[in-house]
């Protein structure tokens, strides 16, 4: 039989042992839930780059965002006049955007389907950029090159009133070359652009685009009431176009190039 004194000076000794044991219990619970914790973060890891789901965009770059796509589906909204029955129409394409912006665009095409005119009524939505310049694209559509400059070339009279026109920089007056316009409209926001490139001078080239312009008519508005107010004012100022005849097909039905139908 142990003494009490024996019994006593053995306490301390298991109390020492069993602090041992429980934090060498606690050390090997930590290490097991770190491994755990690390082996999920790892298949994770691999499951994300099995997938191609890792992000390859740096931190200070925005992730894409969708956008223009051709609508189907959707119907023609406008359309062009026609000063008689031989006359052909243009291709006509729309594109919509996620944000709810809305292009129609019409396009003329002449030998080897080059590119002669366009014409697109920009319905703006969500994605409208307001510090993009308003000219920013008409180069590109023009088949030029996205830095080509252009300028100013005067402007013409239409239903809807004074329209913009450009050209390339540096063309000579009596150059036969694009001309540009542009027209925008803050209620309700709308832009209608474009180019020609028919005429075998400028004065024929600026009566082209607003005979165009003049020409142009709204089938539907949709729930746009703002946009039937519109095109119901600048109806009540159209003026009409040159008599047939003239040397530019725009102005008359005399361009036998044109395909395609509304």
């Amino acid at each position: 039989m142990q003494s009490p004194e024996a019994r006593t000076a053995a306490t301390p000794a298991q109390f020492h042992l069993a602090l041992a044991a429980f934090a060498d219990e606690v050390v090997g619970t930590l290490a097991r839930l770190f491994a755990y914790v690390g082996a999920l973060i790892l298949f994770a890891i691999l499951g994300l780059a099995a997938l191609g789901q890792l992000p390859s965009l740096p931190d200070d770059e925005p992730a894409s965002r969708p956008g223009w796509s051709v609508a189907d589906r959707s119907h023609p909204a406008f359309a062009l006049s026609r000063i008689d029955s031989s006359e052909k129409t243009a291709s006509y394409t729309i594109f919509r955007h996620p944000e709810g912006g809305r292009r129609d665009v019409l396009r003329w095409t002449g030998e080897a389907d080059r590119p002669v005119a366009e014409l697109e009524i920009y319905r703006e939505g969500g994605e409208f950029d307001v510090t993009r310049p308003a000219t920013a694209d008409l180069a590109v559509h023009m088949g030029l090159g996205e830095a080509t400059p252009l300028e100013q070339a005067g402007l013409i009279d239409t239903k809807f009133g004074p329209v913009a026109l450009f050209r390339p920089t540096g063309t000579a007056e009596g150059a036969r070359a694009c001309l540009a316009y542009l027209k925008r409209s803050e209620e309700p926001a709308l832009q209608i652009s474009g180019f020609s490139c028919q005429g075998d001078t400028l004065p024929a080239r600026r009566a082209a685009i607003a005979c165009t312009l003049n020409r142009l008519t709204l089938l539907t508005s949709g729930n746009e009431p703002k946009l039937a107010e519109l095109f119901a004012h600048a109806e009540l100022k159209r003026r009409a176009c040159a008599p047939q005849g003239s040397s530019d097909w725009l102005l008359g039905a005399a361009n036998a190039q044109l395909r395609g139908a509304l």
